[in-house]
């Protein structure tokens, strides 16, 4: 096709300095510049190393301030490890197989103590999703159900103390949180929903302190995945662009939502809602546990074979 690029490429970002290995063929936008190796070796084994070595070659470039033209991109030199004076890529393909291995180990481990290991739906999980397209929804407000929303405090950056807190703002990068703090605020319960000014809920599943652009919705006596569930609704009925920096959400706003969820005997069915989310949670994780398990197997076979 006739703008498809060609695999084992890097597309460059030329005004972020970004860049990632391409595997396959892919298309781009007119911003994306196409690197081709001329080393023969160059390939997806070493591709992440050469990657962080071009990271740190273009790290004095910040965000707009080049368009990377073809003399910039020629004239930057990135430093690699050599082995009588040629490009080493034996060392680097190793080094970077053993970092995987390591990092994979690690995911392992966390899925198996988290009990995410388990993919495998039980017969009221699969049941749960076979009828969710039938199900029955109502509408309920907020306040109705778990009582009057809370409101955080205001704290200024500079009179917030270093510490293990953390503490809740508007934003989503960091889900939020924008600090660990050591001060005496209000410390709001885990398993309870946040909506920040611009509508956003997230679930909580720790203790944190919030400030006053952040509701808390008080779900703490639900199960979890019914608390993730009433998140979604929440988010889904105040994130609509209504709200914004000239026009905040509020606990008052909280307290006035009204949100859909599924019902048996005209009340929520909380029940139904844990075992969805719990299965919802199986599928998404189910293609993370068959690649740790996929790759572990293939580190054991190559340890175990005989040339090693």
């Amino acid at each position: 096709m006739k703008f498809l690029n060609q695999g084992n490429t890097i597309a460059f970002g030329q005004d972020t300095a970004t860049m990632y290995y391409q595997e396959r063929p892919y298309f781009t936008g007119d911003k994306i510049k196409i690197l081709s190796p001329k080393i023969s070796r160059f390939r997806k084994e070493n591709a992440q190393f050469i990657l962080t070595a071009m990271h740190l070659a273009f790290s004095q470039f910040a965000w707009g301030s080049s368009s990377f033209n073809t003399d910039v991109l020629q004239a930057q030199i990135i430093t690699l490890p050599t082995k009588n004076h040629k490009i080493d890529f034996d060392f680097m393909e190793s080094f970077i197989a053993e970092l995987e291995a390591e990092r994979i180990a690690e995911l392992s481990a966390y899925l198996t103590v988290s009990g995410l290991d388990n993919c495998e739906l039980s017969s009221e999980e699969r049941q749960a999703v076979d009828d969710y397209s039938n199900l029955v929804w109502q509408k309920f407000n907020v306040k109705e159900l778990f009582g009057e929303s809370t409101r955080g405090k205001r704290l200024k950056s500079d009179d917030r103390i270093k510490g293990t807190l953390p503490f809740v703002t508007a934003g989503e990068a960091d889900e939020g949180i924008s600090a660990f703090i050591g001060n005496d605020v209000e410390i709001f319960s885990k398993n309870t929903t946040t909506i920040d000014m611009f509508g956003s809920a997230k679930y909580r599943n720790y203790d944190y302190g919030a400030d006053d652009h952040i509701a808390v919705v008080h779900t703490e006596n639900l199960s979890k995945y019914a608390a993730i569930f009433v998140t979604t609704a929440c988010h889904k009925a105040a994130h609509t662009g209504e709200f914004h920096y000239g026009h905040n959400f509020y606990a008052k706003d909280a307290d006035k939502l009204n949100i859909s969820l599924p019902v048996k005997d005209n009340e929520p069915d909380f029940a139904f809602m844990q075992t969805l989310i719990s299965a919802v949670q199986k599928l998404a994780i189910k293609d993370v546990v068959l690649y740790t398990d996929k790759n572990i197997a293939a580190t054991k076979a190559v340890v175990s074979s005989p040339e090693n």
